[in-house]
């Protein structure tokens, strides 16, 4: 499926519901450069969880497409199905659970600015995490896991790496 970087069309839902059904994780994300949100199809496989976790920066919305579970949001559990709008404002605990059916949903929020780290100087200069946390980095959407123990990205819900 092609990305575009401009205005239009970007993927045709057919597509991205053709993936093979045991894959999990990002089937499609917004890669658009010099865009201000970011996008992410994800598919949470039938019974697995992207366990509880706060985003303590950005508001997400978040649209069933297929599927059905439920999210947990500060301790109030509600039922997910195709057609849910969800909005998990910043800050909240919040937690999603595929049912007996894959989760499918995407997810849109503000884009997140590039990780930097400043030097003494004030300026900033590209950083990296040491070698030993390479498994909590998301491969689908770059982003570290907060809980060391973190099975799946809280931003995408793609398995992150063993």
């Amino acid at each position: 499926m092609a990305q575009v970087s401009t205005a239009g069309v970007l993927a045709q839902w057919t597509e991205v519901a053709d993936a093979p059904a045991d894959r999990g994780g990002a089937l499609w994300r917004l890669a658009a450069t010099g865009r201000q949100v970011d996008a992410n199809v994800i598919r949470l496989p039938a019974g697995e969880r992207v366990e509880t976790h706060r985003e303590p920066d950005l508001d997400v919305l978040l649209c069933v497409l297929s599927g059905s579970g439920e999210v947990e949001t500060d301790g109030r559990r509600q039922p997910l199905e195709g057609g849910s709008l969800v909005w998990l404002p910043r800050g909240a605990r919040r937690s999603l659970t595929a049912g007996s059916e894959a989760l499918v949903y995407l997810t849109a929020h503000r884009r997140r600015p590039g990780l930097a780290i400043a030097g003494a100087d004030g300026q900033g200069y590209e950083g990296g995490e040491p070698a030993c946390m390479l498994n909590r980095i998301c491969t689908a959407c770059d982003r570290p896991a907060d809980d060391p123990e973190a099975r799946f990205c809280a931003r995408c819900g793609t398995r992150l790496p063993s």
